[in-house]
């Protein structure tokens, strides 16, 4: 495949400047956005031995997209597979050693360098390489098709922005989707997007993510936590970003009055904005409990900061009604409702839900969840769904009922995927 100017430009500068990764690198690790130890892994080191037998090389790029591929990864195990996991966030890899089944790893995703990606490949040798969602990375792909190895998009999706944006460097994206062996779309419409820039083979098989297990919780934890709740009215703001907290402290603020008792739990989507939720809650007035730093909930207790990883179970299974965040901001794009929609949660959110649009659209028509526009509407849904009990569950049912209807994706993916694996073998 003639490669564009564009993409040998781009490969030729990542290639030059290779002796300036380690100092790149470190300077991440000064920030916090690098394990100390694992750093190494950035440049396709390995940090595990290869083991016997056929690998698939599974990659997401952070909590969400890894865990969406857990359902192939438990087919493919199941099969005799050794899964090589790799995501490019410290949170990531931290609920992934927690929750990677036996016969699976996992790396940090290599720099988009040419060389490093070969060093990867060359350690690991899979047999096939699953990607989620909308990775892509010309020059890795550029090593996965130098190995003739099959390239599979699962989940795949692709913004109408991100889609505009390769559109105007068609050669280039011609080059880089062209890569794609297989791209399984999440709809018709990013199956579309992915043909028009140059992807050959794409079929429609939905989202895995609907076949993926509710987030775990600790069963201690759960029933030390509901007892200290008890009778209080109680929901949940998750996977909030930056200003969502604010709003969600006046939604707070602005029932108090009419429920007295009412705890308001935040998770925020980066807990290590922590400190700073916490300084602009107390600033309101609110008396906050932070879970890193321990301590059981008060009946004192106005907000309950989930400031800890992979525990978002926890929460759901402790409120039944939860706002799910960056829907609320125009740069926003939604995060995933699926996990509050098994674990049988009344789901509300913003209006800015692009990256999650099908799902959103599902639940919404099916009564499993209700947008809210702006501070105001949120307090008013909040209000009404903790006065009406009945409403509540009903609510909560339709959103289990729903995903459990859309589920289906991994048997089709498995099903697309066999000639590949055929060939290989």
């Amino acid at each position: 495949m003639k490669r564009s100017l564009a993409l040998l430009t781009y490969s030729f500068i990542t290639s030059a400047c290779r002796p300036l990764a380690p100092l790149f690198l470190w300077s991440r690790v000064a920030q916090g956005k690098e394990d100390t130890g694992r750093v190494d892994e950035r440049r396709g080191v390995a940090g595990h031995p290869r083991p016997q037998g056929r690998i698939v090389w599974m990659h997401g790029a952070s909590i969400g997209e890894c865990l969406s591929l857990m359902p192939c990864m438990e087919e493919f195990i199941g099969r005799g597979f050794h899964i090589v996991m790799t995501s490019g966030s410290i949170g990531s890899a931290r609920v992934l050693g927690e929750r990677l089944p036996a016969g699976a790893v996992h790396q940090f995703f290599p720099l988009d360098v040419y060389q490093y990606a070969l060093r990867f490949l060359d350690h690991w040798r899979p047999d096939i390489v699953f990607f989620a969602e909308s990775e892509i990375w010309p020059n890795i792909f550029r090593a996965i098709r130098k190995r003739r190895l099959p390239l599979v998009i699962v989940n795949a999706r692709l913004s109408p922005a991100s889609f505009s944006r390769w559109k105007r460097a068609r050669k280039a994206a011609a080059d880089a989707f062209g890569s794609i062996d297989l791209c399984l779309a999440q709809t018709r419409e990013d199956a579309q997007r992915f043909a028009k820039l140059g992807t050959k083979k794409v079929r429609v098989a939905g989202n895995t993510k609907f076949d993926t297990t509710p987030p775990p919780a600790d069963p201690a934890e759960l029933s030390a936590l509901t007892g200290r709740v008890g009778a209080r009215p109680v929901w949940a703001a998750i996977s909030t970003h930056e200003g969502e907290e604010e709003i969600v402290a006046d939604v707070h603020l602005a029932l108090q009055a009419r429920f007295p008792s009412l705890l308001t739990i935040v998770a925020p989507r980066h807990p290590e904005r922590a400190a700073a939720i916490t300084q602009m809650l107390v600033g309101k007035g609110l008396r906050v409990l932070r879970r890193s730093r321990g301590g059981g909930v008060g009946n004192d207790t106005d907000i309950y900061l989930a400031d800890t990883l992979g525990e978002v179970g926890l929460v759901y299974r402790l409120c039944k009604l939860a706002f799910i965040g960056r829907s609320l901001s125009a740069n926003g794009g939604g995060q995933n409702p699926i996990e509050a929609a098994k674990l049988n949660c009344a789901i509300l959110h913003g209006p800015h839900v692009g990256n999650f649009r099908e799902a959103y659209a599902a639940l919404d028509d099916g009564a499993g969840a209700f947008a809210v526009e702006d501070r105001q509407a949120l307090s008013n849904v909040v209000a009404r769904l903790l006065s009406d009990a009945q409403t509540l569950r009903r609510t909560a049912r339709h959103a289990a009922r729903i995903a459990e209807e859309q589920s289906g994706a991994t048997a089709r993916v498995m099903q697309a995927i066999a000639p590949y694996l055929a060939s290989r073998a």
